[in-house]
């Protein structure tokens, strides 16, 4: 018995310590997508006196409904990468906890959180079509400058997309052309009265030959005649903004123009903006609140475009060069209510499966 009561106060004495090691370390739930240079980490490390485990947790929705189902005992302190296609959800749900940065007032004005917002805006991207340069000028073929006219004769059996049941970049071009067409209710006001509805554009985009596949690998690198390097056949494809100056630096002729374009015409694009938050919950509040400020740094910032090909939300970032002479943005992005994308996402959804798979 004396043994049993002197290994239980050893215990109990050493219970400090343990919770101490695990106050030594941030943990940050995130996706799949996650990418940051180690120097950019361990400057963190060094700074704050914390260790930084990285959680990657599948695409931004798998991600959310994880840290839904784990609120009563958080799997992290902070969560990363949450879009405005899902942060509705999030909210919803009261996952995380209000911190606003001091570092806000160094944000572009367009990304600044309205007051009280719990989250706080880290880098953005834009989901539009890419193009084969070459092609088209082989072909004496324009690019398509609106989405209306990829139903034309012209443009017949050029695009594959990606669905958006299995997609995070095909979601984004579902809600764009809900956000050009509407969906037929009074919660939309459409932008272009070309067809009925987003589902009669589908039906359009069908009959014109497009062709879907599941993810962003399946169509660039397989379809897409630049990605799969001349073994595809469609010179369209939905991807994203930076794309191009991805093409440049990866390619054969980091010097050269880039192979590929991003048709960034007004209402073309969906700009996904991602979000960080504190976990509700978090056993490291401080270390979370410090990593926070720390992904608004100018170091965390700049270190963004050439690791996961997005844009630093803060104004005073000198993009790279490769990222300033072939990155294209659009001036207007089809936008949507966050709060309509969860009400109606699921059910936009189904009915385009329903127009364009079955």
């Amino acid at each position: 018995m004396l043994r049993i009561a002197m290994l239980v106060c050893v215990f109990l004495a050493l219970l400090p310590s343990v919770q101490a090691q695990e106050g030594e370390t941030v943990v940050v739930l995130t996706h799949d997508s996650f990418a940051i240079s180690e120097s950019t980490l361990q400057a963190f490390e060094d700074e704050s006196g914390y260790e930084v485990q990285i959680l990657r947790s599948g695409d931004a929705g798998q991600m959310v409904n994880q840290a839904i189902l784990s609120k009563a005992n958080p799997l992290g302190d902070v969560l990363y990468g949450v879009d405005n296609t899902f942060l509705s959800r999030a909210l919803d749900a009261e996952i995380f906890v209000e911190y606003a940065p001091e570092a806000l007032e160094s944000l572009q004005p367009d990304f600044l959180p309205a007051p009280g917002l719990p989250v706080t805006p880290i880098d953005y991207g834009d989901v539009c079509l890419n193009a084969d340069s070459a092609w088209f000028a082989e072909q004496e073929l324009e690019l398509p400058a609106s989405l209306q006219s990829l139903a034309d004769e012209d443009y017949r059996g050029q695009l594959v997309v990606q669905n958006p049941a299995t997609s995070s970049p095909g979601l984004a071009f579902l809600l764009t052309t809900v956000a050009q067409f509407g969906d037929g209710s009074d919660d939309i006001v459409p932008q272009s009265e070309d067809h009925d509805d987003y589902l009669a554009y589908w039906k359009a985009l069908r009959e014109n030959d497009v062709l879907v596949v599941d993810g962003w690998s399946d169509a660039y690198y397989s379809e897409f005649t630049v990605g799969s390097r001349g073994l595809g056949t469609r010179p369209l494809v939905l991807s994203y903004a930076s794309s191009p100056p991805a093409e440049v630096l990866y390619g054969e002729d980091p010097d050269g123009p880039a192979p590929t374009s991003a048709i960034v015409d007004d209402g073309m694009c969906f700009r996904q903006v991602e979000y960080a938050a504190i976990l509700q919950g978090a056993a490291n509040p401080s270390g979370a609140e410090q990593f926070i400020d720390f992904m608004l740094s100018e170091t965390f910032q700049a270190d963004l475009p050439l690791n996961m090909f997005v844009f630093p939300v803060r104004a005073d970032i000198t993009l790279p060069e490769v990222f300033a002479e072939h990155a294209q943005l659009p001036q207007v992005p089809a936008a949507l209510d966050p709060a309509l994308i969860e009400q109606h996402r699921e059910e936009w959804i189904q009915a385009w499966l329903e127009v364009m798979l079955q």
